[in-house]
């Protein structure tokens, strides 16, 4: 059995496969960097030094830290040297980013929500239905007039990559809507306030748990909900935990994203504005990837889901990112970016009739 402290590193195995490609900056990106390099009074031939740290559980034989070595020799080309260092705690990472140990931490969202509220919040339920929305939000975002969003004080958001839907997993088919999930148990990050939330306010029972330890508590039966990517399915077994009347509820509940956050000091306007840009650019290998990832899931495992319990889990959802908008938790102009995506690809969704978000 493969041990589910892979979960992670196996969603952003399958980002850095889709960019093995070697790195090729535009004609426009290099007079931008040339530019940024002039801004920062680097000489011809000057090299720009940082130090990376990743967050990845297999260390410096990982994925992570493989695929980021072999950018790092292509970021060489434009007189950029990356020192890495690879961290298999996460909250480790956090640390050594906050004591400036890292120039920048490449990280899962959800921690990257304490380090900028606006970028975080692209994590929040419901928020951005499919990975449409999200190609559109993330090209919103790489433009130079949001660039002030991704700063927070001391740091920045220099990267956003996406890892795929994350589905609920359940031990019951009939738990096709929110009504039969009251009185369940649900798997919820222990780090993480904002799930146990969600949770209770459906009325299911939150248990607090970790990335490592979750697929094992559903797998054997403790909790009867696991919020998962779908590439958890094989990868964590997830089908031990649904045998032999479970299944995966048709309806994405959050769009999981890896974010590197940096310290602002440490990166210029003009090359986090570069880096960004460029992040954006590899938008579509991703997409292929997770696509092909979600396609090895049998189709008897999926719940269909009724127009009617559609639009109860997006009021349910919208609900619940209000709430937790006014309690400080979510960031309200990224709320209301991604309203604006989700309005304009789908009119007639009855949230835009609304004001709020």
């Amino acid at each position: 059995m493969v041990s589910p402290k892979t979960l992670l590193t196996t969603i952003f195995l399958v980002l850095l496969a889709a960019q093995s490609w070697a790195l090729e900056l535009t004609a426009d990106q290099q007079k931008k960097l040339q530019a940024a390099r002039q801004e920062m009074g680097l000489k011809e031939g000057q090299t720009f030094k940082r130090h990376i740290c990743l967050w990845d559980l297999s260390g410096q034989s990982g994925p992570i830290f493989n695929g980021a070595t072999n950018l790092r020799l292509d970021l060489l080309r434009y007189d950029i040297d990356v020192s890495l260092e690879a961290f298999t705690n996460e909250g480790v990472l956090v640390a050594s980013l906050k004591n400036g140990h890292c120039d920048a931490a490449l990280m899962s969202g959800f921690r990257a929500r304490q380090f900028n509220r606006f970028t975080g919040t692209i994590d929040a339920i419901g928020a951005l239905p499919d990975l449409g929305h999200m190609k559109t939000l993330l090209r919103t975002l790489a433009h130079p007039n949001l660039d002030k969003y991704m700063v927070s004080n001391k740091y920045q958001t220099l990267a956003v990559a996406p890892a795929g839907a994350a589905y609920l997993f359940v031990d019951d088919k009939r738990m096709n809507s929110l009504a039969q999930a009251a009185g369940k148990k649900v798997a919820v990050l222990d780090f993480d306030p904002g799930q146990s939330k969600l949770v209770t306010h459906i009325g299911a029972a939150p248990v607090s748990t970790n990335l490592a330890t979750a697929p094992n508590l559903f797998n054997n039966g403790t909790v009867n909900i696991l919020p998962a990517p779908l590439i958890a399915y094989q990868v964590l077994e997830l089908y031990k935990g649904m045998a032999p009347d479970g299944g995966i509820v048709d309806y994405p509940i959050v769009q999981l994203t890896a974010q590197l956050i940096a310290h602002t000091d440490r990166f210029p306007p003009p090359i986090a504005s570069l880096i960004r840009e460029i992040a954006a650019d590899s938008f579509s290998s991703i997409q292929v990837a997770l696509e092909k990832e979600a396609g090895k899931i049998p189709q008897h495992w999926w719940i269909e889901v009724s127009t009617d319990n559609q639009r109860e889990y997006d009021s349910m959802m919208r609900a619940a990112r209000l709430k937790l908008r006014e309690a400080g938790y979510y960031d309200g102009t990224m709320l209301s970016i991604m309203k604006r995506i989700r309005c304009s690809q789908d009119p007639l969704r009855p949230e835009c009739s609304q004001k709020s978000e």
